[in-house]
């Protein structure tokens, strides 16, 4: 399960977005401006405060980065 804590307003959160969709990545979008859960279980996870962070199977990615994000997700 791929889990993207992000913002709406957030530029990078939108174009991994996108980017997910483009490969037909499915991924569950947590908006941490929204949710105080998510937040918690974002900054708990990764040590971050800012967004994107991405969850792919336990692994953490902080920012859009499409090589690590690939190698994890064998694309």
């Amino acid at each position: 399960m791929i889990k993207v804590f992000s913002t709406p307003t957030c530029p990078y959160c939108v174009t991994l977005k996108e980017w997910l969709k483009e490969k037909n990545i499915e991924f569950e979008e947590m908006d941490v401006a929204e949710n105080e859960g998510a937040r918690e279980e974002m900054i708990s996870k990764s040590g971050q405060m800012g967004v994107p962070v991405i969850d792919v199977n336990g692994q953490i990615v902080v920012g859009f980065d499409k090589e690590k994000i690939s190698k994890l997700l064998k694309i």
